[in-house]
Order: structure tokens, then sequence, then C-alpha cells
């Protein structure tokens, strides 16, 4: 399913003192090796990674774990000779998106120190970091042209005086579809801090990238904003002219467009036909006819889900593949062949290469929260930064992976957490929890839904059932039209393969999920009986409703269709057409303010059981989005999915 003040910043020169940042210490009230509900939060995500044009620091992001209503991201340095870490912006707010000026004098990013996103600038000798954009708007992303000399950003335009009246005066009723502003080009001029807009204002854009003689853009845009389609295309945007030629019109969602270093082309991660989501890499020229097609790189020579695009200097590339359960770095030729990067371990996410080929990424498994790891070109990776160190006294459970034949015989790929205090011989409460997506996958990551599971007495298991990604482009397809069909006959042949391995207990079985994972939580409570307890997050009880309600339809049109033509699809698969069948005791988990499965879904399927007598609780979580970001209601929501499942299974 789918934010101007100059604030003091140590100089980069501080960074290189031999004292490394001390490691964060486990909360007081922590215990030393049972993971509880608060030490679950509190993981440090990081991201973003770059090296300086030297190849001499590493700027990225972390986020900090919730406190109170916010989640805090800053910018980190890592001189990358002594290997030493330090905090490199300290507001109030957050900052990201660090990224080195092509001389490396320089570092921007962004944050919303002043309630508006903008742009800010540190010289890397020293001093005040300061805004260099203005605005009453927010700006979305930003690159430096290859000279220097100006930096491209996206950002809509600003409300006008009388568009600010009008809001003051609460005269703000809005027409759908006609009304709104778009994300537009920018370009400011570094020296002047002076910027102005060459797209006009009927186009959305999403992406720019600069080519190499920093003349034009190459921009992922619609001139149909109000499309509930994809109607993104590539084109190529003349800085001075303003003119724009297309080059490319993917047929399905694509992103993540990268300019290769001599400017002749560019890659792109697209779907392989129409849908559902990105999948393969293409490449394209940056002076390609728009009757040329791209050409697909990866369909055959790796046939995984691609993330993380990045060029080398010798015109190769490097990405992250999801390989089943792990996560795989490649080196991509020109000619589409790909080679496995063997140094790359535990579970590459992102990852940066510096001009010299040393290589840093961020590395996580389900027994190791996320580091990052640094090795020099061919050497084995180094676990380089303890950000994490208040996890190094929790015991967690480390996954067993496992495959089992589902009823067709389709191969299926499990994981499966024991109990900490598991004997190693008797029946135990299994809990089955199922993914997002369905175009996601289970990783080999901390899942604090099932660690704190685990550490409570429970079994729990993963299956990535046909459509999760990972495992090719047709397995990601099998469950087209099909949800609630064949993939919840995957996770019923998994959980009779675990009882007949003498690890579930069959009369205590649970089954929880989020999103897509929710909606076959409640699915599988109006087929079967065979769960004794559900939990289901933000999931979709009405399929018709979903599509007509949800932010961005298109998704689930590539699965369903249009309900008004073909509403069959869509109701047959719809659990509130079978709520009468329901008995299991569920747990409806839901954000008030949802807009990729709307609050309707769940009050939708809380009043069906209702209805009928059935044994449910709803718990709505005011300002909460389809991801949770504050602390309380993370809290509340552990704790309340522990005690459901001991109240049902124990």
């Amino acid at each position: 399913m789918k934010t101007r003040s100059v604030v003091r910043i140590a100089a980069i020169l501080l960074f290189l003192a031999p004292a490394a940042f001390p490691a964060p210490r486990p909360p007081a009230d922590s215990p030393s090796t049972t993971l509880t509900p608060q030490q679950a939060l509190n993981v440090r995500r990081i991201a973003d990674l770059h090296f300086s044009p030297d190849g001499m620091l590493l700027a990225f992001t972390v986020t900090e774990p919730p406190k109170d209503t916010t989640i805090a991201t800053h910018i980190w340095i890592m001189n990358v000779a002594s290997k030493q870490v330090h905090q490199y912006t300290y507001s109030d707010k957050s900052e990201n998106s660090p990224r080195w000026s092509p001389d490396g004098k320089f570092l921007a990013f962004l944050s919303n120190r002043d309630e508006n996103r903008q742009i800010y600038l540190l010289s890397s000798s020293g001093g005040d970091a300061y805004a260099i954009t203005t605005g009453r708007r927010s700006i979305a992303s930003f690159a430096w042209s290859p000279d220097g000399k100006e930096i491209a950003f996206l950002a809509s335009d600003e409300p006008t005086d009388a568009e600010q009246k009008k809001e003051k005066d609460k005269d703000d009723a809005i027409v759908i579809d006609k009304e709104g502003k778009h994300s537009r080009v920018w370009i400011l001029d570094v020296d002047t801090k002076k910027a102005h807009a060459i797209t006009g204002t009927q186009w959305e854009v999403r992406e720019a990238e600069w080519t190499l003689n920093s003349d034009r853009l190459i921009i992922s845009a619609t001139d149909h904003p109000e499309s509930d389609d994809n109607t993104e295309r590539i084109l190529s945007l003349d800085v001075a002219s303003a003119q724009m030629s297309l080059l490319a019109a993917p047929k399905g969602p694509f992103g993540g467009i990268r300019v290769s270093p001599d400017g002749t082309q560019f890659a792109y991660m697209g779907a392989r036909v129409d849908g559902p989501e990105p999948h393969d890499i293409y490449v394209h020229s940056t002076d390609a006819q728009p009757a040329d097609p791209s050409r697909n790189l990866t369909a055959v020579s790796i046939d995984r889900a691609m993330n993380g695009l990045e060029w080398r200097s010798d015109g190769s590339m490097m990405a992250i593949a999801e390989t089943g359960f792990k996560t795989t770095l490649y080196s991509v030729g020109s000619d589409g062949h790909a080679t496995a990067v063997e140094n790359a371990a535990p579970n590459p996410h992102g990852f940066a290469v510096s001009s010299s080929g040393a290589l840093a990424f961020v590395g996580e498994s389900a027994t190791e929260p996320p580091e990052i790891y640094l090795a020099s070109a061919g050497a084995p990776a180094e676990r380089v930064t303890h950000l994490n160190s208040s996890w190094d006294s929790i015991t967690l459970a480390k996954p067993e992976f496992f495959h089992y034949a589902s009823f067709d015989g389709q191969q299926i790929e499990g994981a499966l957490l024991k109990p900490l205090n598991y004997d190693g011989h008797s029946r135990v409460p299994l809990v089955v929890l199922v993914h997002g997506g369905p175009t996601g996958a289970w990783s080999d990551s901390i899942d604090s839904w099932g660690q704190l599971l685990a550490a409570h007495g429970f079994a729990v298991t993963y299956f990535n059932i046909r459509g999760s990604t990972g495992y090719g482009e047709k397995f990601v397809e099998m469950n087209r039209a099909d949800w609630g069909g064949a993939d919840f006959k995957d996770v019923m042949a998994g959980v009779d393969y675990l009882i007949a391995q003498g690890i579930a207990d069959p009369d205590k079985l649970g089954i929880g999920g989020w999103s897509y994972g929710g909606y076959m939580s409640e699915w599988a409570i109006t087929q079967t009986d065979r769960f004794k307890a559900a939990v289901s997050g933000a999931g979709m009880v009405d399929l018709i409703a979903e599509f007509n309600t949800e932010g961005g339809p298109s998704y689930d049109k590539w699965f369903w269709g249009l309900p008004y033509e073909h509403p069959e699809g869509f109701l047959n698969h719809s659990p509130f057409m079978y709520v009468k069948h329901a008995h299991t005791p569920i747990l409806i988990l839901q954000g008030i303010n949802d807009t990729t499965d709307p609050l309707g879904e769940s009050t939708g399927l809380y009043r069906g059981l209702k209805f009928y007598g059935d044994n449910a609780e709803l718990v709505e979580y005011p300002r909460e989005n389809h991801g949770f970001r504050e602390e309380k209601h993370m809290l509340d929501r552990l704790n309340r999915i522990v005690a459901w499942y001991e109240q049902y299974l124990k």
C-alpha cells in the first residue's frame, strides 16, 4: 500500500580531534538483558551517506528515537582516516540531506529551524551555518551544479499576501485538483543568493539531477499532477532557456535518477512493465530521442528489487538488491553484468563510494542494530560506529531461516524467532506476522514486535509469501488480483509446516501485521477460526472504499483495475463481506490522520464486528498518519500488542 536563523555549529576542524563522540547510554530504567517497549524505540537510524570529494570525510544523517511528539534528525561527520565520528548539527529542529560542494569547501543541508525548510551552508573551515534560501515555503530537495556556482532546488511558490489573509480569516475552501501549489525547479545563484523558477506552475517536479556541463537538468515531472495515474515522465530541462524535451516515459512508477560521471547517460529504477513498483535498473542516453527505449540492465543478471543506485567513476554502477531476507550490494557493468560485493556484510542499506574506492554502508541484522561499516577497496568491512551501543546488553532472538512448500508446491521462505526461554522441544504459542505491501518483504533486521513477543515466551514467524519482493519479478506478480487467495494459503501452509516441526501449538496461534499485514489479519479471522488472537494495524476491510479514499490509488489500480468497471474483485477480496464469520478476538490499531489506509477502514471493521457481537477492540491515535511519530503512541501500541497476545494465547 502503500519545513532562518544563524546557528552556531562546531567547525569540521574540531571533528578531526582524537576524542570520539561518547556513545549513548541505555535508559536508566532499561533492563540489562530483556528487551522492553521503551528500549525497542531506542534505535538510531543512519542514512544518506556522502563522502567529501577528496574522500577524507563522510557525512551522514542520524535519526534519533522519538522524543515526546517529535523525531529529530541531525547530521554527523566521520573522519575516514581516524574513523572518529562527531555530531555536526545540534539545533532543536532537524537537519537532513547533507551535500558537499563540488570543491569540498562547503557542506549544504536542509533544516526546518525557522518553520520552513531552507538550505543552509557551512564552510569546511568552520564558522556559522547560515541559510542561503528564504521564503514562506519548504524546500523538498536540492542539488549542486557540477561547477559549484548554482544549486537547483524543488519547492512550491510562496503563498501570496491575499492567500495568507484568506487562511488567517479561515476563508480557506479548496477546490480539489484546481487549487494548490506544485513543486517547481528553482535555480539559486550561490554567490548572490538569488533564486528564480524555471518550470511552469502547471508542472509538478519530483526529481532534478544536473548534467556534466551545468547547463541542463534531468527531471522527473508531470504536467498532470491531478491525475490518479502515474503520469510522470523524464525530461531534459535547459537551465538558460527553460525549454524541456522528453527523454523517456516509463509505463509504471520509477525514481532515483542518477546522471553518469561523463554526462552521456542517466540511470533510474523502474517497473518491469507497468507496475506495481520499481524493480530494475534502467539506463538512457541524456541526448536520446523520445522513441529510443530505456535499456534494462538487471532484469536478467539480478532480477531482484533494486535500491540505492550510484555511479562510479569508471562508468559502472553500484546498487543494493533485495535477496530474500537479506540485501546484497552489487557492482553492475555497462553491459549489465553484475557481481556481488563480497565484503559488504551485514545486510547493506544506504551506502557511499569514495573517489579512492573506499566503501561505507549502513549494516544491520535481526540481532545487530544499524551501524556504519567501512572498507577500503577489496578489504573486509569493519564496523566503525557505535551509535546504537545501548543495544549491546540486550538479548535478542536470532532468526532461523527455512523454506517450505506451499499448497501448489511453490517454495516460500520464512524466518522463525524462538522464545528466549525455549527448552528445545515443547510446543509454544506461535504468532504469524505479515509484512506490509503487498510488494514488501520481511528482512534480516530488528523487528520490535517480534523481538518483544519472543522475550515474552512466544515463537514468532515471518513468511515472505507470494507478492513479496526479493524473489524476482514473477514472484511479485503472483498475487495480482488475488489478495487473500494464494498468498493467504501460503500463510496457512507455513503455519502447518511449523506445527509439523513440533514447534507451534496448534491451539495457540495468533496473527498480526500493519497495512497489508493488517489486511491479511482481518482476512484471516473471516476465513478460519484457527487463530485465537489477531492484531490489525492500519488494515483494509473494504477495498472499494479504500480505493475511493486513499491518497494515490494507482497502486491498487494495478492490482485490481477500476472498481467502477470491475467491482467483483474488490468485493470478493474485502474482509467486510465475510465479517459475520469472524470469531477471533482482534485488536485494531489506527492513526486518525492516516491517508494511506484511512480511518474508515478500521472503523468499518470494528462496526461490523460489533454488530455480530465479536470480541474486538479499536484504538485510535490522534495526529498519527500511516507511520507513527509520537513516543507515547508508539509505546502504547507495543504494550497493547504484547498484552493482547498474552491474554488470548496464554
